[in-house]
């Protein structure tokens, strides 16, 4: 409804005399089109678009199978997408090798953990820091320029009382929270986060959660995440994503995906 004090926009949709144009709408920080995988002639993932806002929360769920993980793979570079294009920040990204996305500040954990056994919980993410500003990994470097970084992200991820305990003695649940300090330290734009509470204990999962939940509504990160635990994923999700057979099944509110019929057709009889 037009307010009377206010002109109405001209027929093709400029503003009025006097009226601010409108802004653009920003770029999505991650955008795919039509993007897709084959591998010796069998389809992992088909055809599959969609945009991830600034500061959004989306979750991703399918049975084992049905795509999940091979998509995270292409969004972050370990796999090559036989087809369509991925943008982030409006940049083309296809083709980039996986550590090009890094720079970009695309960072990336994973269902099985990549942690060093032996080394402690603070050189991990000092390793990191080296790295992430444009060192290399080398554990006899001089440690004092990233004494504050190392500190921060250790209280963040609250693993300052593990800071120098071994990588195998911590829990499953603090060997999580390693691996998002270890992924903090770059200060990623875009995190995805596959399947990480898989192999940690009922009791740590609140805590876990709570922590990824605090990265995303306190710090405003934008995060992608497969998991399997819907409990964990309906507190968390602003949208969900369904894959099903290597294609984007639906896409909406929590809500709207759990009542959706095609979403409880497709999988009857197949646990979420």
């Amino acid at each position: 409804m037009t307010s009377p004090n206010t002109a109405p926009p001209s027929a093709d949709g400029a503003p009025a005399a006097g009226e601010a144009p409108a802004s653009p709408a920003p770029a999505p920080v991650l955008a795919l089109r039509d993007i897709g995988w084959t591998v010796g002639g069998a389809t992992i993932v088909d055809s599959v678009t969609f945009d991830v806002r600034e500061g959004e929360f989306l979750a991703f769920i399918g049975p084992n199978g049905a795509g999940k993980s091979s998509l995270f793979n292409l969004i972050s570079g370990i796999n090559p997408a036989t087809r369509g294009t991925i943008e982030l920040d409006g940049a083309d990204i296809t083709a980039e090798a996986a550590y090009a996305r890094a720079r970009r500040g695309l960072g990336r954990t994973f269902q099985t953990s990549s942690l060093w056994p032996g080394m402690t919980v603070a050189d991990h993410v000092r390793l990191a820091a080296q790295a992430a500003g444009g060192g290399s990994y080398r554990v006899w470097r001089r440690a004092d320029p990233y004494t504050d970084q190392v500190t921060r992200v250790l209280a963040r991820t609250e693993l300052t009382h593990r800071a120098d305990t071994p990588a195998d003695s911590l829990s499953h649940g603090e060997k999580r929270k390693l691996e998002l300090a270890v992924l903090l330290v770059g200060e990623p734009r875009l995190m995805l986060l596959d399947e990480p509470m898989a192999g940690v204990s009922a009791e740590e999962v609140p805590a876990l959660t709570e922590l990824i939940r605090s990265l995303h509504r306190e710090e405003g990160r934008t995060v992608l995440m497969v998991e399997h635990h819907m409990d964990v994923l309906l507190g968390l999700a602003d949208r969900l994503a369904v894959m099903h057979h290597g294609t984007l099944l639906a896409l909406d509110a929590p809500a709207a995906v759990m009542a959706d019929p095609t979403v409880q057709q497709a999988y009857l009889g197949e646990a979420l």
